[in-house]
């Protein structure tokens, strides 16, 4: 029997029969991808504040749980999802409320979310997770953040804003795919929705250029382990629900579903794992890609109404991806295009928040972080009208960062960083002293070379896995200080070059991105390039910043997209990286490439340096195509410098005093 509950949008009914949580078994399979990348807590004007002591300026537990597991909740095209409903409760029994509900859409099981949802609930709130299409126990094929999943993210939020016991509010919640759902949810509901606040943590901008791939070269440590992982988990999951209810029936549903998630396995999650390391569309920024990208979606966001508390980290997959959603979200409420550089003296506004922290992809791993109390801040004062001190500020200052070299944790307001004043660093011959070890120990100047000059570097498949870079995009979970700490095994060898500046001699921060262009000449049609930026002390060490990376073929640029230093060079270069715009390296002529080299907010003491360390790989983080491939081999270049090739990096530089607003509020201690 299905009860039919009138609200926006065609074709939702909730079905009160129960199901059973998801099984033990699908839990275990995805265990691993779930903490890599999504079941990680992330999780228009807020009715009138209420006054509360400073002491207790949120909601306190004060409710059990109650439970129904397995509801099912069909969309416009006939297809049913399975939602679990967590509600506070007095005695077992649902409390009357009115609740604002928190919804979660999950393609990891819905069932590893109760006990982080469950926070909530004893602190007055609704709770919803339900499986996308195609995973857990829902119906249909999944395919990675398809448009489609927008729709029913709208069409989700107008029915648990109906609940029963529901006020009619609505907040998203959740981290990482659960995260780039809220934007696009929150882009799809449409002005004066019941939806009234999200909290997107460790969420991309770009899934291109910041997953897929980094510059051009394909991302093949993550994606191939996440996209198996993912289809496996999703063809195991209804058989693990069957098993668990011993039921005939169960079973011959389940084996509809099976066929439904086996198709998504083949139609998606191979297609692209197979174009992407195999030189296909997926390896190009086209039309799959472009439909999935979060930074086109900000503006609706926007003009929905929809307030926004972003969470990054420095050392997350997406490091760059939070920045860009915090810059297009505050160009979008300003009125100025989304994906400029945020200028200084911008008008800002503190519906939309980021901290930005020393994290992977897990800021949970930070014992100081109380996260679940900052999002609890957050969806207080937005969804029940509280004053948590979290908005309000006479002169907001909503961008939050820590810096990287000390224990600072400070307030700023623009992106790029006002303050930080773009230098361009030249490379240039000549040894500094400071990497006996390394095959050139060239100079990194601020003034340009007077005579041209060659270094030899050659191609190889693969080098020292011993970086934070190896650490970075596994998400953080398989770490060794003693690499993510040093760069040092990146800096010896034939494949490697390093250039160090003068030692500082105040201390300096370098905040934002970073623009990299080196001038080359290979014997090969194609070749490919990594620059790490690090932060060298007296004694040696040599500790990784940021990198950024290039496929020769990808060196066209978007001059409208491109983000521009006062004198004319690239911060933020960007690459079309679509198959028409991607050309072969002439060999044996000079060539001009230049690198994204991802943001970063580090203090430089005096006496340190800064170094930049150009390779040819980034094992195992990046590996080329099967169609890039045959024209690396045997490639042997020549980095150029001097005044008719000035091979350089534009760093962001500031005095310490630059950024002197100590974060106080939402900061942790």
């Amino acid at each position: 029997m299905s009860v039919h509950i009138p609200r926006q949008g065609p074709g939702i009914r909730l079905d009160r029969r129960r199901r059973t949580r998801l099984g033990i078994t699908f839990a275990a399979v995805l265990a691993l991808v779930a903490a890599l990348f999504g079941a990680v807590p992330a999780t228009s004007a807020p009715a009138a504040a209420t006054p509360v002591p400073a002491a207790t300026r949120h909601s306190q537990p004060t409710y059990g749980v109650a439970k129904q597991s397995g509801v099912p909740v069909t969309m416009a095209d006939g297809t049913i999802l399975r939602a679990d409903i967590l509600s506070p409760a007095t005695n077992g029994v649902p409390a009357t409320g009115p609740f604002p509900v928190l919804l979660t859409q999950t393609p990891y099981g819905r069932g590893g979310l109760e006990a982080e949802l469950s926070w909530f609930v004893q602190r007055g709130y609704i709770t919803v997770a339900v499986d996308v299409r195609g995973t857990g126990t829902s119906n249909g094929s999944w395919s990675p953040w398809a448009p489609i999943e927008s729709q029913d993210g709208a069409a989700l939020v107008n029915w648990v804003a109906a609940l029963p016991h529901s006020d009619g509010k609505v907040g998203l919640y959740g981290g990482s795919y659960t995260g780039i759902n809220q934007i696009m949810t929150a882009a799809a509901v449409g002005p004066n929705s019941p939806l009234k606040a999200i909290f997107p943590m460790v969420a991309g901008n770009d899934l291109y250029r910041e997953l897929v791939t980094m510059g051009g070269i394909p991302d093949a440590e993550f994606m191939p382990m996440w996209l198996l992982f993912t289809g496996l988990g999703n063809m195991t999951a209804p058989l693990a629900e069957a098993l668990r209810e011993g039921s005939t029936q169960n079973i011959l549903d389940t084996l509809r579903l099976e066929l439904q998630h086996l198709g998504g396995f083949g139609s998606a999650n191979l297609p692209i794992l197979n174009g992407l390391l195999g030189g296909g569309a997926e390896a190009f920024d086209g039309a799959f890609w472009q439909q999935r990208r979060p930074a086109d979606m900000l503006a609706n966001v926007v003009a929905n109404g929809v307030p926004a508390f972003l969470l990054g980290g420095w050392h997350d997959l997406f490091q760059r991806g939070a920045l860009m959603n915090y810059a297009g979200l505050q160009n979008a409420w300003a009125g100025r295009p989304i994906g400029q550089p945020m200028v200084a003296g911008q008008a800002v506004t503190d519906r939309y928040q980021l901290l930005m922290g020393p994290w992977y992809h897990d800021p949970r791993q930070d014992p100081s972080l109380d996260l679940p109390g900052l999002q609890l801040k957050w969806y207080d004062h937005w969804l029940k009208g509280m004053d948590t001190g979290i908005t309000g500020a006479a002169d907001p200052k909503p961008l939050h960062v820590k810096e990287l070299g000390t224990n600072r944790w400070l307030d700023t307001r623009t992106y790029p960083f006002t303050g930080a004043d773009p230098t361009r660093l030249y490379l240039d011959k000549g040894r500094t002293g400071s990497a006996p070890a390394s095959a050139n120990d060239g100079l990194l100047t601020p003034s340009a070379p007077t005579a041209n000059g060659s270094e030899w570097i050659s191609w190889t498949a693969s080098n020292s896995s011993c970086t934070r870079s190896a650490a970075q995009w596994i998400g953080g979970f398989i770490k060794d200080p003693a690499c993510t700490d040093s760069n040092t095994a990146r800096e010896t060898g034939p494949n490697s070059l390093v250039y160090t500046t003068a030692p500082m001699t105040e201390t300096k921060v370098l905040a934002g991105p970073i623009g990299a262009t080196l001038y080359a000449q290979s014997n090969t049609p194609e070749t490919q390039w990594v620059v790490t930026v690090t932060d060298v002390a007296p004694d040696g060490s040599s500790v990784p910043l940021s990198t950024g990376a290039l496929i020769g073929s990808h060196r066209a640029i978007d001059p409208a997209r491109t983000w521009y230093a006062p004198d004319g060079s690239m911060l933020m270069p960007y690459h079309p990286s679509t198959q028409a715009t991607t050309t072969s390296v002439p060999p044996n002529q000079v060539v001009r490439y230049d690198l994204e080299v991802f943001p970063t907010f580090a203090s430089i003491a005096p006496g340190h340096r800064i170094r930049v360390n150009v390779t040819t790989a980034d094992t195992p983080h990046l590996a080329a195509t099967l169609t890039q491939t045959p024209g690396l081999l045997l490639g042997i270049y020549q980095l150029k410098t001097g005044p008719n090739t000035p091979s350089s990096v534009t760093l962001p530089l500031a005095p310490a005093s630059a950024f002197g607003t100590p974060c106080t509020n939402v900061c942790p201690s």
